[in-house]
């Protein structure tokens, strides 16, 4: 007994002096250190020195063969170490005590441990492996990983791991590497190895990163081939060597160089990594610095097998310790050979002994050991603490995809909803399991204890057959919610990949995956149609309780993506999930809805911001009256960071037309204050006289009252002798240097016309135009005057901006008040609609108003809160045709008013039988309504709407970059706001994209029931 304890005692001190000693592996040797090294050198034969330089491989098996061969290898060779593969720890510790028995020279004991002993052994702690590890956010957590490997490892004799893999996983087929890699971004890669081999180093045990000069892109399997990195000398810096850059800097003891062919590095295509001189001594120790230990990869592998002298060759180009597997004899027969014939010269081997033997000091092999105590190894390596470790990075890497509007944690639809009031959907969630039955159980048995509503579970097998897959498909139609718990082999998702990419049921589909990262991959495009992707990595149990929990908001879930999975989920994608959180307030597929193709606006409208369409902008989607998408992207403008919010005003432009007058009208002519076929004339006296004495209110709805399509009012105030030369051209010079087409210049250096406008308010200058720059209210009529003397086009449909102009006279003449204040009193302010109106500044500030446009070349500044069009800017900022200012929210509610037929809130604004005649008249000669817009049905590529819009939709765009439409059929409303204008007032990318159609053509394949979005 007393001797038991002092071995135990021993060892304890012996690991507590190499902990402390065996951080700094690299370092020039002390004094001590080379005093030690030289005794043993001199105690060495030639033949033992080169057995130094050897590692052999054993499995962890002690049976007597085993042991006989352990015994016979290191008693003869005195191999410089040995590596331990598949097994027991005791079976392991067995004969590493008999190594170390029959040992000249300490033996260095190595382990292939990247997720840790669980890799190699039995009976040991499961930790997760390195893809799974990537997606943990605290790289504490895998510094403390490495801590703990380091400690089981020395509990086992083991002082060095051939880890951690520093690949980064950029290839998705790659046959050999993918989980084993720690992800697909060269930087957070090389945080994490970093991490690991800090805490490794820090516990004692020498960390080896590989597969030098990086694997991660690769088709073949070295173990099979020899695999080629095309990639260029720049490509190979940026990504490929800069985790391997980042552990030389952190002190990595030692690396272990991949069987590769790298053209870029070594231009013999017959020579791989493993055995170039230009990559090892070149590279990684001449230009990198590296002064560690440089391993082999495995010599019996294909991709290096092939080479004649493999084992010299692989000693001249620079490895220090050869992984020689089974081979040791025919290794030191080789290499012997070389040195009598002179291919290998001394000094060569004796460096590399040296070097080796420096290792072995600061490893703490400069005596011989105690015995490892067998009994009960596996007890002690397995401690509580070990586990919770264990467990808690399982669930560090659960990682949370999508969860599109909030899907998790899991709920019924609200009450209200049309989900919801379906009497024969079960008040329940479905768990469809996939994979090998049962292997899922303790991930079912926890949903059901933590549902606060039953579970109804379903299996489908790899086998069954199209019958019984559409059978189940229309038992899982029925429900509201549906889980997916996926499990199994790569095989099993093939199986599956068909079903589930036709698995379009009304209601959310969530996926529990418990099978690894190339399992999600495989099945990439079923899972972009999910409402959530809970990735638990791994089939654990701790790893199925915790994915339940994080299902139901019970616990959190931190994770992201270390690789990504398909184009949809990128690096980095994932969001939180936090304890006791809410659910979403709404989930699209509620209402009849898809979710992810709603998510797919996202997409379209941050390509827009990144292509330079707009600055920013605002999209709002209703439908049945219930806000299912509101969202804003980009800033204020592309030099700011004030995001869009979402009580942002933007610059409506034409969609004053049908949001103010057209309102107004439909006022009066609900209220028999207005007749469409009412002559213009009769209220506004400009034109009782020449030939627009005649038009109708109806023809200017129409937009076919021959008025030309607008006037340049701006010529009427510029001092034409102030101007040099005309004042627009189709070049640049020092006059004229504002551009505001592709090919139109204005000349902004000009003089407004003599007591036109003034710099501040006056008696007689009343209409603020910008900052500073007040219009004498005389303009107004000078506008009227000019459109009543304008030539007439014919009655034929041209859009024109000056109809909705007059129509605002109609209202005034009508109402005897201000178009924005009778639209004020009789919609705005019952509507609640706080943010809508004319003239914005007189409430809001500009930092709560979206820029419009930068050096307006009609007031030469930047305007933000004053209406871009000339024409309302000289009217003061309030006209039939632009100058409403208003945020999505507030837009919608005044659409959704009109389709509800006049009604909001329970309080009606507009008669039925009003909204259904503006809303359905169509004009004979175009697509045009009765001042709404609407598609174009006989040429649909000229449509200012998507493909799948009905004809029964109805609403308008704006020069600014806006939209509203209303959808009758489908109830849907849609408004999209930009300041596409901003900072140029010749963007036309917006237009040249066809953003806003292609946005409210994803709306239509939202739907469930329109057939359109099928893909």
């Amino acid at each position: 007994m007393k001797r038991l304890i002092w071995m135990v005692l021993s060892c304890w001190m012996a690991l507590g002096e190499v902990s402390a000693q065996t951080a700094d592996l690299i370092s020039e040797p002390d004094g001590r250190c080379r005093q030690w090294v030289d005794s043993v050198m001199a105690r060495l034969t030639p033949a033992e020195k080169v057995g130094q330089l050897l590692v052999a491989t054993f499995p962890a098996c002690a049976d007597k063969a085993t042991k006989r061969a352990v015994k016979e290898t290191v008693k003869r060779l005195q191999v410089g170490g040995l590596l331990f593969s598949e097994g027991s720890p005791e079976e392991q510790a067995m004969l590493t005590n008999e190594a170390q028995r029959q040992a000249k020279v300490p033996l260095m004991v190595t382990f292939d441990g990247e997720w840790g002993l669980s890799m190699r052994l039995t009976d040991v702690p499961d930790f997760p492996k390195n893809a799974a590890l990537g997606c943990i956010t605290d790289n504490s957590l895998i510094e403390a990983y490495g801590r703990e490997v380091a400690r089981e490892f020395r509990e086992l004799g083991v002082q060095v791991n051939f880890a951690p893999v520093a690949d980064v996983s950029t290839n998705p087929s790659n046959p050999v590497i993918h989980v084993r890699s720690f992800g697909e971004n060269a930087a957070q890669v090389a945080d994490k190895v970093e991490a690991y081999v800090r805490g490794l180093q820090q516990g004692g045990v020498m960390a080896v990163g590989k597969h030098f000069p990086g694997h991660g892109d690769t088709d073949v399997d070295s173990h099979k081939g020899l695999p080629v990195v095309r990639h260029s000398r720049q490509r190979l810096d940026s990504v490929e060597l800069l985790p391997f850059r980042r552990l030389v800097e952190a002190g990595c003891g030692g690396m272990m160089v991949g069987h590769l062919q790298v053209p870029a590095l070594e231009a013999d295509s017959m020579l791989p990594a493993s055995l170039s001189g230009r990559v090892i001594d070149g590279l990684l120790k001449q230009e990198m610095g590296f002064r560690g230990l440089v391993f082999s990869d495995a010599l019996d592998m294909r991709g290096v097998s092939f080479a004649e002298r493999l084992y010299v060759k692989a000693l001249k180009a620079g490895n220090d310790l050869l992984l020689v597997q089974a081979d040791a004899r025919g290794a030191m027969k080789e290499l012997q050979e070389a040195l009598a014939d002179g291919e290998l010269t001394e000094a060569e081997v004796e460096a590399k002994c040296r070097r080796v033997l420096a290792a072995k000091y600061r490893l703490g092999l400069r005596w011989q050991h105690p015995k490892l105590v067998v009994s009960g190894m596996s007890f002690r390596i397995r401690t509580q603490e070990a586990q919770e470790l264990a467990d808690r990075l399982h669930r560090e890497s659960v990682t949370v995809l999508g969860n599109r509007f909030g899907v998790l944690p899991l709920t019924l639809p609200p009450a209200g909803s049309p989900a919801s009031q379906d009497k024969e959907a079960p008040a329940a969630f479905a768990l469809l399991s996939l994979g090998d039955a049962g292997v899922d159980s303790v991930f079912v048995a926890e949903l059901k204890r933590l549902s606060a509503v039953p579970v109804d579970c379903y299996y489908l097998s790899r086998q069954a057959s199209d019958a019984e897959r559409a059978e189940l498909m229309r038992k899982l139609s029925a429900y509201q919610r549906v889980v997916v718990s996926v499990s199994g082999r790569e095989s099993d998702m093939l199986a599956y990949a068909e079903f589930l990419l036709g698995l379009e049921l009304p209601a959310p589909v969530v996926y529990a995956f418990f099978a690894p990262y190339r399992c999600a991959q495989l099945l990439d495009r079923a899972l972009w149609k999910a409402g959530a992707v809970v990735l638990g990595h791994s089939g654990a149990a701790v790893v199925q309780k915790h994915v339940a929990a994080v299902m139901l908001a019970k616990a959190d879930a931190h994770g992201r993506l270390a690789m990504s999975i398909g184009r949809y989920y990128p690096v980095g994608a994932g969001t939180d999930i936090v304890a006791g959180q809410a659910p979403g307030r709404l989930v699209p597929e509620d209402y009849g809805m898809r979710s992810y193709e709603l998510e797919g606006i996202d997409r379209l409208a941050l390509a827009g911001r990144k292509a330079g369409a707009y600055p920013g902008c605002r999209i709002l989607v209703l439908k049945d009256g219930i806000t299912v998408y509101d969202a804003g992207f980009g800033t204020h403008t592309y030099t700011d960071t004030l995001a869009v919010k979402s009580d942002d005003l933007f610059d409506l432009g034409a969609l004053t037309n049908t949001s103010a007058t057209l309102l107004a009208v439909m006022k009066l002519y609900d209220s028999g204050r207005l007749k469409l076929d009412d002559k213009v004339s009769k209220y506004v006296p400009v034109l009782r006289s020449g030939s627009k004495r005649n038009i109708t209110v109806r023809e200017l709805l129409l937009h076919e009252s021959g008025l030309t399509s607008h006037i340049r009012v701006y010529l009427d105030a510029i001092d034409p002798n102030s101007v040099h030369g005309p004042y627009s051209q189709s070049w640049v010079d020092q006059w004229h240097k504002t551009k505001i087409s592709e090919h139109s210049y204005f000349c902004t250096d000009f003089s407004y016309k003599k007591g036109l406008v003034s710099s501040r308010k006056t008696s007689t200058h009343t209409l603020q135009m910008a900052d500073g720059l007040w219009m004498n209210r005389s303009f107004k009529q000078t506008i009227l005057q000019r459109i009543a003397h304008t030539d007439p086009e014919g009655r034929r449909y041209v859009y024109s901006d000056l109809g909705f102009l007059l129509l605002q006279q109609v209202v005034e003449a009508v109402t005897g008040m201000p178009l924005d204040r009778y639209v004020d009193r009789e919609f705005y302010q019952p509507m609640g609609l706080k943010h809508t109106l004319f003239r914005p500044l007189e409430r809001f500030r500009k930092s709560d108003i979206m820029p419009t446009v930068c050096n307006d070349y009609f007031r030469r500044q930047d305007l933000c809160g004053y209406v871009y069009d000339e024409m309302a800017a000289a009217m003061g900022g309030v006209a039939g045709n632009a100058g409403l200012f208003s945020t999505a929210a507030d837009l919608a509610r005044i659409y959704q008013m009109l389709l509800n037929g006049g009604v909001l809130d329970g309080r009606r604004y507009l008669s039925a039988e009003t909204c259904r005649l503006f809303t359905t008249t169509t004009s004979t000669f175009s697509r045009r309504g009765l001042g709404f817009d609407r598609p174009d049905t006989a040429i649909v590529k000229r449509s200012p709407c998507a493909p799948s819009a009905p004809a029964s939709v109805y609403g308008h765009t704006g020069f600014t970059g806006t939209c509203v439409w209303v959808d009758p059929d489908n109830k849907l409303v849609y408004v999209f706001l930009s300041n596409k204008l901003c900072p140029n007032v010749w963007n036309t990318k917006l237009g040249d994209m066809n953003l806003r159609r292609d946005i409210q053509e994803h709306i239509y394949r939202s739907l469930f029931d329109n057939g359109v979005n099928q893909r």
